[in-house]
């Protein structure tokens, strides 16, 4: 389920990463130094159970990967835009374990590097990311802390989370739903509707479990700010959207 042989589907703008960039190999060194000393092997075969991941982990929780990296990340600051999209890409493309993609979205993630994250010209980088992570960990992640906050900054963007909610591959699609969670008052309800109706019952990927909890959890998210639009957007949708999704979305609504 890691995507690992996956195209990397329509080319789109041209990324940061240049012919002169090369990867930090000391930083990806680091990373898996870090990696190694840690985790718990007992855990490690629980989780790939759980995540059907043909990729062996090491057995961090969440919170415990994220303390373990952020030293790391802090040492070995990256100056250079193309350096910083050509190790996410070594970490993420070159993985022996999960974690060291994780890593890699760290890495996008840390804060010194947010003007970079926040760039459009990172949409190929997160489109690569989210068509050979194919799977929700993974997506997710890239599409709410990667995604998400490129889009608040650039608004003009939602022309290619347009196209994304109508892609060929189920995970792109799961991306765009899910691209505007915690976007809260500043949700674009337009783009919202675009990339739901797009993939409701009886379109092509309609039925695919991950695209109906996407649904529901995009409508659940904008309805602890907007209950009322989501309650009568929900009912306005009918049997045209799944069961699932209509859970999900009123969950909280009463």
């Amino acid at each position: 389920m890691d995507g690992q042989h996956r195209g990397s589907g329509r080319a789109g703008r041209p990324g940061l990463l240049t012919t002169t960039s090369a990867a930090r190999g000391d930083l990806v060194a680091a990373v898996r130094r870090t990696l190694a000393s840690g985790g718990d092997p007992v855990r490690a075969a629980g989780q790939q159970r759980y995540l059907r991941s043909e990729m062996p982990l090491r057995g961090f929780r969440l919170p415990e990967l994220r303390a373990a990296l952020r030293p790391v990340l802090d040492a070995h600051p990256v100056d250079d835009a193309g350096a910083w999209e050509a190790t996410i890409r070594a970490l993420w493309d070159e993985a022996g374990y999960r974690e060291e993609r994780h890593a890699a979205i760290a890495l996008a993630r840390h804060r010194p590097y947010r003007a970079w994250a926040t760039d459009p010209a990172t949409l190929p980088l997160y489109r690569h990311l989210v068509l050979t992570g194919a799977w929700w960990d993974l997506v997710d992640d890239v599409a709410t802390h990667l995604l998400a906050p490129l889009l608040l900054a650039h608004p003009e963007v939602a022309a290619e989370v347009r196209a994304w909610a109508v892609d060929d591959d189920v995970w792109v699609r799961r991306a765009a739903i899910l691209a505007q969670i915690g976007a809260r008052g500043r949700t674009d309800t337009s783009l919202l509707t675009d990339c739901v109706e797009v993939n409701l019952l009886g379109s092509p990927h309609g039925r695919e479990f991950f695209v109906r909890k996407a649904i529901g959890w995009a409508l659940r998210d904008l309805a602890r700010t907007d209950a009322a639009w989501v309650a009568a957007y929900v009912e306005a949708l009918g049997d045209r959207l799944s069961p699932l999704s209509r859970r999900e979305a009123l969950k909280h609504l009463g």
